[in-house]
């Protein structure tokens, strides 16, 4: 990915407001983003191995599209 190429729906902006989210998120902060995202009922956590990653992002994003 080039420079200043971002996905559909980001900018530079956007880009740059997530990362001083994270950069500044403090540890206790990062740890109850991280405990609310497990209780959440309609999303599962799950290990999935490196190389499956690319296809299940690619499995993700074609049923938010549909």
């Amino acid at each position: 990915m080039k420079k200043g190429d971002f996905p559909s729906g980001w900018t530079e902006d956007r880009v740059r407001e997530v990362l001083v989210y994270y950069e500044t998120q403090s540890q206790a902060e990062a740890v109850a983003e991280d405990e609310a995202a497990i209780e959440n009922p309609s999303q599962t956590l799950m290990e999935v191995p490196n190389e499956l990653v690319p296809q299940v992002r690619e499995l993700i994003a074609r049923k938010k599209a549909s």
